[in-house]
């Protein structure tokens, strides 16, 4: 039985990631860029 958490860095990335974020276009990287957050994303 696979456990709950398996690390994919290329899912994460396709689903997290600053492109993924940038192409929602629901303004996420925009709000925490204000408020001041160091990682923006994934």
């Amino acid at each position: 039985m696979l456990r709950t958490y398996q690390p994919n860095t290329k899912k994460a990335k396709k689903d997290h990631g600053f492109f993924a974020r940038k192409e929602a276009g629901t303004g996420i990287l925009n709000k925490r860029r204000q408020k001041g957050r160091k990682k923006l994303s994934k």
